[in-house]
């Protein structure tokens, strides 16, 4: 079984307003709302493309009910923790430029906490743990290290989404797969990263610290995936980019979905890729269909 682990969900309220006017009233030309949070966009995109999954992690008050009724409804299982406090509200201003004002969260309290390892703890062989997301200030800086020590004889195949200098201590815990953005990857050697041919050492240190497989995600420059068995560079398919939120997410579940299917790796970084586009291309997070369509548009070359 798939397992994501989201440590600060989120309400996701998207709003679109044409020609924003800071200090005024403005009106909403649009308006939606889904949950958010990393591993939750991960565990709605495998279910998209028929892979089951449990979504872990903490929610609170009206706003963690509906994050918990929405992926009920559309079929995803969850066993998250219930907290004291509301579970936040992001706001993804869509103007002229996208904007967003991201909530703090909710507190978690020590027993909360450790309701959570206990969960971990539990995982067996041949289960996968994706942590994705930020760790919220009230808990350990630490903790997908923690996580990574709790199963790394178990047989757990452990995927990190973050960013930070704190993914340089996780690495050292040998996760299966990791995927920082070539911005996330340069915060964390302290350079500037612009272009493929730049990323590709940064990565591949990244896989002497620990890391099984490495996907560097370049915006419209493509994907780098970094294994032991050489470097593979992807390109994106042509489409303009509506939406920047989830695409990455996209990315680790399309990947996700594929392997956990029996295709190989340079493939499932293929579909990986077509999914993280497929989202990009849309509104919303990306459907089966579109992620179908964009797969033989993916091209994949071994470099270096």
């Amino acid at each position: 079984m798939i397992y994501t682990c989201t440590l600060n969900p989120s309400i996701d309220y998207i709003v679109h307003v044409n020609n924003f006017q800071l200090g005024d009233l403005n009106r909403i030309s649009f308006e939606d709302k889904y949950p958010g949070g990393k591993g939750i966009n991960v565990s709605r995109v495998l279910k998209r493309a028929g892979v089951e999954s449990e979504a872990l992690g903490f929610v609170g008050g009206f706003t963690g009910t509906y994050v918990e009724d929405f992926l009920k409804t559309e079929g995803i299982a969850t066993n998250f923790i219930r907290v004291n406090n509301d579970s936040r509200i992001n706001i993804k201003l869509k103007t002229e430029s996208e904007t967003e004002l991201n909530g703090q969260g909710p507190e978690i309290t020590e027993k909360q906490l450790n309701e959570l390892v206990s969960q971990v703890e539990g995982l067996q062989d041949g289960d996968v743990l994706v942590l994705a997301g930020s760790i919220p200030s009230s808990l350990p800086s630490d903790l997908y290290a923690t996580f990574l020590k709790l199963v790394k004889e178990k047989g757990v195949k452990v995927v990190v989404d973050m960013s930070g200098k704190a993914l340089l201590d996780v690495v050292k815990q040998e996760p299966f797969f990791i995927k920082p953005n070539h911005h996330e990857l340069g915060e964390m050697f302290d350079v500037t990263i612009e272009t493929p041919e730049e990323a590709i050492p940064y990565g591949q240190k990244l896989l002497d610290l620990g890391a099984e497989y490495v996907a560097i995600s370049m915006a419209g420059k493509g994907a780098l995936l970094i294994t032991k068995d050489g470097v593979y560079q992807a390109s994106v398919p042509k489409g303009t980019v509506k939406n920047s939120v989830g695409a990455g997410d996209s990315l680790v579940a399309g990947f996700l979905s594929a392997y956990v299917q029996g295709r190989d790796v340079v493939e499932a970084f293929r579909v990986g890729v077509a999914s993280g586009s497929a989202t990009a291309f849309s509104l919303e997070l990306c459907t089966q269909e579109e992620v179908e369509r964009l797969i033989p548009e993916v091209e994949i070359k071994k470099v270096g």
